[in-house]
């Protein structure tokens, strides 16, 4: 933005907001420029945070942006003030204040302002009439350019289906457009019907838009998918899949193919150390449900039985403790926050169990079940990987950008098309307990093993942050947030039970669950 003016990018953008950038992006620019942009304000759906739109307003920029609730991608950008918009198109103003010649009234460009000096000649467009009879009433014109429309009003006695639109926007009848939209189509009458759903054409990060990123830096991850026995695959915008190994991808493995981290987070909360034994390995975790996996409790660590420890002496204790001190002081997270997920970095552990129902790989390419991995023991590794949802209402939302995921190795009889993390929790655990109901030797155990456990993550360091709480907030109160930033800070307005979740666990899973039913962070173990 130059001399508080936003360059106009039919199609594409309107100054940094590009079509197709992820809510995270634009949220965190937002809140970091904020001489630019002095509020803003959030809305969804609390009770279908997912599937609904999110709209941000910017009250005192004069816009509002859409995003569509699955990807959270930028679909739709609004002008609803063109006095504090400010926008230049090629070098020419969109809208002088005082152009419309409507003193107190609706404040636009004029028809023929767009028509001679901004686009140029278009197609026909579309009129809207009034829900009034009242003579007087005004109807809406909507004239589309690609990539760009305006709404007119016009008065609807003046309106004939026969005159010519250019006759029609150019006369006396038509005031200044009164909002204009910017969206990825031919026209919109064409594009509105898939404007949430189609594909963008643009990445999610700012830094990939237009080629501007590093040459030969980390591609965009599109989605995950979760193959079950320590095997995760992460597609890639324009590059083959990168597949992650836990206990076998280094910490080099993942600069190399995910760029640097965006920061490196080491965790000393073990609250939750009382729900595990210290003296196993993550072993106890895989049990069937095991729910409480390193990264809930990474005081812990992912303590494992070296090769060298049968020369220890049975009993001791000193020795063994030293070895979790050890272990515990090395590990720690890469936060990927534009990729949407944080990686625990550690010794290796015990590959998770395999999906009863998935299909067996050619002679079992990695290991058999339970087995340890070819790694060095004192060799770092990726064990862990958590994939979060960044759920409107949620207490970690916009700290990282929203991860998609798929599960790949639990398919059922019935259904064969993946679980995917747009689903409810009660339609991902209905189909997983029928998937893991063989690992159960009673259904008191079953039950007793995947009952969720209550967390709160709003009271101070709450155990399971793999970051550091920057800032967050939930508003339980209503079916819409409202945020303002001012000097940095968020306001919220009415939040009360601020972070309460629920966590459920499957073999090599955790899932951590909303109250509304969303799924806010997968963790793969």
């Amino acid at each position: 933005m130059e001399d508080g003016n936003m360059l106009l990018q039919p199609g594409r953008s309107v100054g940094f907001m590009t079509l197709g950038c992820s809510l995270h992006e634009v949220l965190t620019t937002v809140k970091a420029e904020v001489k630019a942009y002095p509020r803003f304000q959030l809305y969804h759906d609390d009770l279908h945070p997912i599937s609904t739109p999110i709209h941000i307003s910017l009250p005192d920029n004069g816009l509002r942006l859409q995003f569509d609730g699955p990807d959270q991608r930028l679909r739709l950008i609004e002008v609803l003030d063109f006095a504090k918009a400010r926008l230049v198109y090629k070098d020419i103003e969109v809208f002088k204040p005082g152009d419309s010649g409507m003193l107190g009234g609706p404040s636009g460009p004029r028809f023929r302002h767009v028509y001679d000096k901004l686009l140029g000649p278009t197609y026909g467009g579309e009129y809207v009439p009034p829900k009034s009879e009242d003579p007087s009433a005004r109807g809406t014109y909507n004239l589309s350019y690609p990539g760009i429309a305006f709404n007119f009003p016009v008065q609807h006695s003046a309106y004939s289906s026969k005159k010519d639109f250019i006759s029609l926007l150019s006369s006396s009848a038509t005031g200044p457009a009164t909002s204009m939209a910017v969206f990825s189509g031919e026209s919109w009458q064409k594009a509105r019907g898939s404007l949430f759903t189609a594909i963008p054409p643009n990445p999610r990060s700012l830094v990939l838009v237009g080629g501007k990123g590093r040459e030969g830096g980390p591609d965009e991850i599109e989605s995950v998918r979760v193959h079950g026995e320590g095997r995760i695959e992460l597609m890639r915008r324009s590059s083959p899949p990168f597949w992650i190994i836990l206990s076998e991808t280094t910490p080099q493995d993942l600069i190399m193919e995910l760029g640097a981290p965006d920061s490196i987070y080491r965790k000393n909360d073990h609250r939750l150390s009382i729900h595990k034994d210290r003296r196993t390995s993550d072993a106890s975790d895989l049990s069937p449900g095991g729910l409480i996996p390193d990264d809930l409790d990474s005081d812990h660590g992912s303590a494992v039985r070296s090769d060298n420890e049968d020369d220890w002496e049975d009993d001791d204790e000193a020795a063994l403790e030293a070895q979790e001190r050890e272990v515990a002081a090395a590990e720690h997270f890469y936060n990927y926050y534009h990729h949407g997920f944080d990686i625990l970095i550690s010794q290796p552990t015990q590959i998770s169990p395999p999906s009863p129902t998935a299909e067996r790989r050619e002679s079992d390419l990695y290991h058999e079940e339970g087995e340890l991995t070819a790694q060095p023991l004192n060799h770092l590794t990726a064990t862990k990987i958590i994939l979060h949802g960044n759920v409107p209402g949620s207490y970690q939302f916009n700290r990282h950008r929203r991860s998609r995921w798929t599960l790949e190795h639990v398919p059922s009889t019935m259904y064969r098309e993946a679980l995917n993390s747009e689903m409810p929790f009660s339609d991902v655990s209905g189909r997983l307990k029928e998937v893991f109901k063989p690992y159960y030797d009673s259904e008191e155990q079953e039950r007793l093993q995947q009952r969720g456990m209550a967390l709160n993550r709003g009271w101070g360091d709450s155990p399971g942050s793999s970051c550091e709480l920057l800032g967050g907030w939930e508003d339980s109160s209503g079916k819409k947030s409202r945020f303002a930033n001012a000097g940095g800070s968020v306001v919220v307005e009415g939040a009360s039970d601020v972070g309460n979740v629920e966590l459920f666990g499957f073999p090599g899973m955790v899932f951590e669950v909303l109250k509304n039913g969303a799924v806010s962070a997968l963790t793969v173990y």
